[in-house]
């Protein structure tokens, strides 16, 4: 599917876009301190009209927002609007809801172009990207979804949304039963496990991550993961070694090793190595998962050690 935000789809000069502060968007200037990438909001679906439209647009910089410009007397809004809540409260504040009535707000439906209800565009920094019209199977909303946060963080988008004013407390292993069997080596176990999860729920990013922590594990399943990481640690700069000691620290969940292993064997590598090195630090990068602490701490150490 291709996402484009530089279609004109958006606002048009009818609307005044500047930025204000709104009665529908408050904000806790404590909620979130500390997390530079925290947007504190008062929910994760918002309910927007014409008065406060210019706050979506503001609020875009930060988190992309998924905007749903429906009709109350079309059934299919009402079915689509309880699917996209259920997939973006799954998305943990990486993406914001702005429901649009467009009966009662026709400027926005001429903006947008809306020929039809429901139909579903997003806003990045200010662009629209048209995203579908009508409704479809939640897999396929799911799918847009993945790749409207991969559009964000090419742009860099990366902000959260924080409800309530703090994160919720870690509540565990979303999927405890395959992330024991990952960690004791039984990959058929977890993959089963995993690919169970994504067929219930597609946006499940734990289970997605952890698939593909299985199928990594599945690359290393006749070796032991201990002896790999020896031998790296014998020879640090045996680039095969390295890699294949990274691999082996993501799979028994140490990915912040694995970064600095191969991050550190960059910095002193040049050519063909160095590309090598930096294509896996990348692959672990999609593999580890976008929400992991150590995938933020290491993106700024690779940018730095390659430049």
């Amino acid at each position: 599917m291709s996402l484009d935000p530089t279609q004109d789809a958006g606002p048009q000069e009818g609307l005044d876009l500047s930025a204000v502060r709104s009665r529908n968007l408050p904000a806790d200037e404590q909620a979130g301190a500390g997390d530079p990438n925290a947007v504190p909001l008062p929910s994760l679906v918002l309910d927007v009209d014409e008065a406060v439209f210019n706050d979506v647009v503001a609020l875009s910089d930060r988190v992309p927002v998924v905007i749903d410009l429906g009709s109350p007397a079309a059934p299919e809004s009402t079915q689509l609007t309880a699917v996209l809540e259920r997939l973006i409260s799954s998305y943990g504040g990486r993406l914001v809801l702005a429901k649009v009535d467009i009966d009662a707000n026709p400027r926005l439906q001429q903006a947008f172009g809306v020929q039809a209800a429901p139909t579903v565009v997003a806003v990045i920094k200010g662009q629209p990207v048209p995203l579908f019209q009508g409704p479809l199977p939640e897999p396929q909303i799911a799918a847009y979804l993945e790749e409207l946060l991969k559009l964000a963080a090419e742009n860099g988008v990366n902000g959260r949304a924080v409800v309530g004013g703090a994160e919720p407390e870690p509540a565990g292993p979303k999927h405890p039963e395959a992330e024991a069997a990952l960690a004791e080596g039984d990959f058929d176990t977890a993959e089963s496990l995993f690919k169970a999860a994504l067929a219930e729920s597609p946006a499940d990013d734990e289970a997605k991550f952890g698939l593909a922590r299985a199928g990594l594990g599945r690359r290393l399943i006749d070796a032991d993961p201990a002896e790999l990481i020896a031998a790296a640690d014998a020879d640090p700069k045996d680039v095969d070694a390295a890699m294949a000691a990274a691999d082996a620290q993501v799979v028994t969940g140490d990915p912040a090793g694995a970064f600095s292993r191969l991050i550190s064997l960059i910095r002193t590598s040049t050519g063909d190595q160095k590309e090598a090195l930096r294509l896996r630090v990348l692959d672990l990068f999609e593999i580890v998962g976008p929400d992991d602490p150590a995938v933020a701490k290491a993106r700024t150490s690779l940018m730095r050690a390659l430049f």
